[in-house]
């Protein structure tokens, strides 16, 4: 009966460490309420809310206990430059924020999301017909995927698995401006490309509909995806596309030839608008859409490194 016991009590243990790991709305909500408050003001490149949204993010990678793989600690620093509209201030220093999560493995998977938005409409690109002077919050894009970021790096950190693979955690900046963050990334890495096994990227993961389910494009750029796939299910609906290129920073690595993953629930009304507020982010269902990101990174690391097709 002890015995019996025992295994009952380490069973409720394990199950409830394993529950208090699964990505959580609350947590999403914190993080999408902080990045995306106005306060913020938009995270545009090159502002002092931009170094802030930066600095959340290092406080929550040396919470999971990431080792900074950055070029000055968990920062790679450079300057973007401002083209699609004519502004004094065009060139802007901003940074990557980079972590480490050393499994003592061969070779590393990327997991990455920018942290930039549009600030307060004085830098391009936004859709409102008069947008100088206002927040754009940036809540589904791209606060979601930062939140679904560091829930990842909080669960590969804490699960008590060393995976046969490295995990390499990345926010991007000026991702706004052009993919700047991941292009410098790329060609400066801070670890050789050649020992990067797969790139997952999470922007706008924030607006589930389940008439569309999210998006997971990608699987054109390894053969392996498929097998990968299979039997993955969640509590979300998924549909999956070849594309391997795209308007977001996981284009930049597949140009480098490797095989990437991109998580997006489309867009809507509030894209580029300053109505991407919080309160609009469907914080549960990104929760499931982390599960099934979860789901297929534990199915890949079962395989050798993965191989690298293009898409024709």
């Amino acid at each position: 009966m002890k015995y019996f016991l025992a295994l009952l009590l380490t069973s409720l243990l394990f199950n409830s460490f394993a529950q208090n790991l699964t990505p959580s709305p609350e947590n999403i909500s914190k993080h999408v309420n902080f990045l995306a408050s106005d306060k913020m003001k938009g995270r545009g490149t090159g502002s002092k809310e931009n170094f802030k949204a930066a600095e959340y993010v290092i406080k929550q990678f040396k919470k999971y206990d990431l080792k900074p793989l950055g070029t000055d600690g968990f920062k790679q620093p450079f300057t973007a430059k401002v083209k699609r509209v004519l502004v004094p201030d065009s060139l802007r220093k901003t940074e990557n924020i980079i972590g480490f999560l050393d499994n003592g493995a061969e070779y590393t998977i990327v997991i990455g999301a920018h942290f930039d938005h549009l600030g307060i409409g004085k830098q391009g690109s936004s859709k409102d017909d008069h947008p100088e002077g206002k927040i754009h919050n940036g809540a589904d894009d791209n606060a979601s995927g930062v939140a679904g970021l560091i829930e990842l790096a909080r669960y590969f950190s804490g699960n008590n698995v060393k995976e046969p693979y490295n995990f390499l955690f990345i926010a991007f900046g000026a991702e706004e401006l052009g993919l700047l963050g991941s292009k410098h990334f790329v060609n400066n890495p801070t670890l050789p490309l050649s020992k990067i096994n797969f790139m997952c990227n999470m922007d706008m993961i924030g607006r589930y509909n389940p008439d569309r389910g999210v998006g997971i494009g990608g699987v054109g750029t390894s053969p392996q995806w498929s097998g990968i796939f299979e039997k993955v299910k969640g509590n979300v609906k998924f549909f999956t596309d070849t594309a391997g290129s795209g308007g977001s920073d996981h284009g930049s690595f597949y140009a480098k030839q490797i095989p990437v993953l991109f998580f997006h629930t489309g867009g809507h009304d509030d894209y580029h608008k300053p109505s991407d507020d919080p309160e609009k982010v469907d914080v549960k269902s990104e929760a499931g859409i982390l599960n099934v990101e979860i789901k297929l990174i534990e199915n890949a690391i079962k395989l050798p490194k993965l191989e690298f097709t293009e898409v024709k």
